[in-house]
């Protein structure tokens, strides 16, 4: 299954890797359908990570008020997806059955609102003459950036047409870094909402894509985790302190910096004003989320389960097979008397685990390797220990 970096990608190149993927997979050895290797859209993406995240809190199977919602901050893109009880345009609703359980949920993926996209669509719009005041040009060809902390030397290639014509020419901007924190937000809020105004919908937090108003307890993953953790804050720091650390790196030299974080490779470092800026304009400015909201944490894992979307792609598919498989497997609400889904689910992967268990012991034990001489694979019995 692949994300947002492929869906950025034309049909046609998509196909073509999905292809040379499926040559591969088709020589393993392994069990493939060609249709297993595919594109997934931005809103399933969303429900499996939101799928993971309330397994592992123990609420998947639960009362739908009690689940988590998820807002995942990629590279190339951004996923909202939580319980909703508001009325939503077709396209925005999902529909997520689990047990005797049904959720009506809320999940869109926001393409190019991932944090390296808006940084680079950011950088773009900084070399504009709409976005630059005459007095921030410092001379021709030279612009302000305050998304970089001040003594970071950087320039920018970018294509502008010709005059009267429809030639391209490469133009380096020099990006003069002037760090600060309230302008670099000002100017992420500004991408954030860029479209706007053409929202057919009441409720456009992001561009002009509808959202409903957020409802219940969040889990803020991915790129949210890594700027929280950069900054020293704990799972439930506020927003509040994420504006103080932005503040401080972002009006930091940066010599300092790098002397301070010198273990960071600097394409890395640079990027952590932008990034907490972009993410209190994100979440408190467009979304609504209070800046000392208690509802909303940073996590990439819960214990020892990590909120990998591709593992709530299994929970959801294998849980789908075995109802079809099994479809009398519960029957009543789970109350507290009654074991938990999850419970279940467990027992049912402890029994499948044993059966494997048996069947490899009652089996010869097999080694396969692969002779480049005679380019074919060789298989051999290996004695029990």
């Amino acid at each position: 299954m692949a994300t947002a970096g492929m869906r950025l990608l034309d049909s046609e190149v998509q196909d073509r890797i999905l292809e040379s993927c499926r040559k591969v997979l088709r020589k393993s050895g392994f069990k493939f359908r060609n249709d297993w290797a595919s594109v997934i859209t931005g809103s399933d993406e969303g429900v499996y990570a939101w799928v993971v995240a309330n397994y592992a809190l123990g609420t998947l199977g639960g009362d739908p008020s009690e689940t988590t919602g998820i807002i995942e901050l990629g590279g190339a893109s951004a996923q909202v997806t939580f319980v909703s009880n508001d009325p939503m345009p077709p396209e925005f609703s999902r529909t997520v059955k689990f047990g005797n359980i049904t959720y009506s949920i809320y999940s869109h993926s926001f393409l190019h609102f991932g944090q390296n996209a808006a940084f680079e669509a950011l950088r773009e719009s900084l070399v504009s003459v709409d976005y630059q005041p005459a007095s921030e040009s410092l001379e021709k060809g030279i612009f302000v950036d305050p998304c970089i902390p001040k003594g970071y030397s950087h320039a920018m290639e970018s294509w502008k047409l010709s005059p009267g014509s429809m030639e391209k020419n490469k133009i380096l901007s020099n990006l003069h870094a002037r760090g600060n924190f309230s302008e670099c937000r000002s100017a992420a809020l500004t991408l954030i909402q860029k479209g706007k105004e053409q929202c057919s919908c009441q409720q456009c937090y992001i561009g002009s894509t509808f959202t409903p108003k957020l409802q219940g307890k969040f889990l803020a993953t991915e790129n949210f985790f890594y700027t929280s953790k950069f900054f020293g804050l704990g799972p439930r720091a506020f927003l509040s302190d994420l504006i103080v650390a932005g503040e401080h790196f972002c009006g930091e030299d940066w010599s300092t910096l790098k002397k301070k974080h010198h273990s960071f490779d600097s394409d890395d470092l640079m990027h952590y004003c932008f990034s907490s800026a972009y993410i209190v304009a994100l979440l408190h400015d467009s979304l609504g989320i209070a800046l000392d909201d208690e509802r909303i944490g940073c996590a990439n894992q819960i214990g020892n389960i990590p909120l990998d979307w591709a593992l709530g792609a299994f929970i959801l598919q294998s849980t789908a097979v075995f109802e079809m498989q099994h479809p009398d497997w519960i029957t009543t609400v789970i109350n507290d008397d009654s074991p938990t889904l999850v419970s279940l689910i467990a027992i049912a992967i402890l029994l499948m685990f044993v059966a494997w268990s048996v069947s490899k012991w009652r089996k010869p034990q097999l080694k396969t390797v692969y002779d480049l001489e005679k380019g074919r694979y060789i298989v051999t019995r290996v004695g029990r220990s």
